[in-house]
């Protein structure tokens, strides 16, 4: 059995996320800039779950180091089973876009890093003939709307990216799976979403992950309902949506 590579395994998706593998005894590589936090978790769930659980640092803006990262991984996992992607920035839209760093680090955290890793993924995988990509993108791309459209088009990107891999990579049998949260109870959203029912709990979200990984399945909005908030914001038309607030 390959191992399952998990990229910014220290957020708090992740967390959980790792929690359902670790239970049917997967083996697991954590990968982010914090090893200290990452050493925590791994230590947790070998004691948990008595599994092997190895970390590594990686750096989602240091694109030059990303195919060597990753071939360290192959050689030492062996095989790699799947690479999930589960880190991200979101900052204030209004200040973004007064700045254009924080614009910029959006761009290259959300979408260029993921294009730098996934590709070196893809064909990796693409050789095996198995496994999966599965990339944590947003229902925030589905329509640029004011209250966070620069963040919005980083993940619209992420999952335009991730509909042509799945399309790439369908014959060599390899699955690829976008997912999709609304308002997640995460440090991101900490203090920029207030309190509602939509807000979801990190551990729901990483339940619908591998169950959604279990089933193959291409898109997975997580909680169910907002594939039909979404449609239902897609459909209303460009005059009368440019003139709403939210």
């Amino acid at each position: 059995m390959g191992a399952i590579l998990v990229l910014g395994a220290t957020s708090t998706i992740a967390r959980e996320t790792v929690h359902q593998f670790a239970a049917e005894r997967k083996k697991l590589v954590l990968a982010g800039r914090n090893m200290e936090e990452l050493e925590r978790i791994k230590q947790d769930l070998e004691v948990r779950y008595q599994i092997q659980v190895s970390v590594k640092a990686f750096d989602a803006l240091a694109f030059e180091q990303h195919q060597g990262f990753f071939d360290e991984v192959v050689v030492e996992s062996g095989e790699l089973e799947g690479v999930i992607l589960m880190y991200g920035a979101m900052e204030d839209q209004k200040e973004s876009e007064q700045d254009f760093d924080l614009s910029r680090k959006m761009i290259d955290v959300n979408y260029t890093s993921a294009v730098s890793i996934l590709n070196i993924a893809a064909n990796y995988f693409e050789k095996q003939r198995r496994g999966f990509i599965c990339a944590v993108s947003s229902v925030a791309g589905d329509r640029g709307r004011k209250s966070n459209y620069i963040y919005g088009s980083t993940k619209a990107g992420l999952t335009v990216y991730m509909q042509g891999l799945r399309n790439r990579l369908h014959e060599a049998g390899v699955n690829v799976l976008t997912v999709k949260p609304g308002m997640v109870d995460t440090k991101m959203t900490y203090g920029v979403v207030d309190d509602s029912f939509l807000l979801a709990s990190p551990k729901k979200v990483a339940k619908d992950i591998n169950s959604g990984l279990k089933k193959k399945r291409d898109v997975l909005y997580t909680p169910w309902f907002w594939i039909i908030i979404m449609l239902i914001i897609k459909l209303i038309p460009e005059k009368i949506f440019k003139r709403t607030d939210i």
